[in-house]
């Protein structure tokens, strides 16, 4: 059974949706955010105190894109993976790579220093800079959607649920009314997938059932 420590709508939110687009049988262990702060017992377990924290047998993965590249490799072969042989290999792991260091880094500052700061340390000026650093590397993801549905291989992969995420995250943070057409579309349709809204339910439901907040983080609500 694999055990997906998560925190709602965490970057640990890509390898729950990829579990749910796999039908794969799960624990989900919810924490509240930030982990390292407010679940300490939880470093024992992860001492970076960071979601997400995926075991499967021996194997422990704590970054997200790397767990949707394993997933995808060891439970979806040539469906949600590419593969080595495939042309588009090289463009799906730049893809996954890309939507954490590029796309989700950018957001974390936004996430930081106009959210989770105390009032005297919230910077305003890094809000805004980073926020601009983001929609600029959007431009990527709007280019590569001009002429495709989806991202590399001509189908969705899990390179889509990882830029997903970042998306996800956007929308949190009050930066989605800034998508480019493309990106928008793409990204409405990305959340019409059956498996997005099982995610959402689950993390929801079990985030009640075990006792955490059901919101992403401290004073953020999608759209605000």
């Amino acid at each position: 059974m694999i055990t997906l420590h998560h925190c709602v709508s965490a970057r640990s939110f890509r390898p729950l949706w990829l579990l749910e687009e796999l039908g794969l049988p799960y624990t989900l262990r919810m924490l509240p955010f930030p982990p390292r702060a407010h679940a300490r017992h939880f470093l024992a377990d992860n001492p970076l105190g960071t979601v997400p924290l995926l075991i499967d047998g021996d194997t422990r993965l704590t970054e997200s894109a790397a767990c949707c590249q394993y997933l995808a490799a060891r439970h979806s072969p040539n469906d949600l993976d590419v593969a080595v042989a495939d042309p588009a290999y090289g463009a799906y792991l730049n893809w996954l790579h890309m939507s954490d260091a590029t796309l989700t880094f950018p957001q974390t500052l936004v996430l930081r220093y106009a959210h989770m700061e105390p009032p005297e340390r919230l910077l305003p000026a890094v809000v805004t800079d980073y926020s601009r650093w983001f929609l600029a590397r959007l431009r990527a993801v709007d280019a590569a959607l001009q002429t495709q549905d989806f991202l590399c291989a001509g189908r969705f992969t899990a390179a889509d649920i990882a830029v997903g995420y970042a998306l996800m995250l956007a929308g949190h943070l009050g930066l989605a009314e800034q998508f480019p057409e493309a990106v928008a579309h793409y990204w409405q349709r990305l959340q019409a997938r059956p498996a997005f809204q099982r995610a959402l339910a689950a993390q929801h439901q079990a985030a009640l059932d075990q006792g955490v907040p059901t919101t992403p983080a401290p004073d953020i609500r999608p759209g605000t």
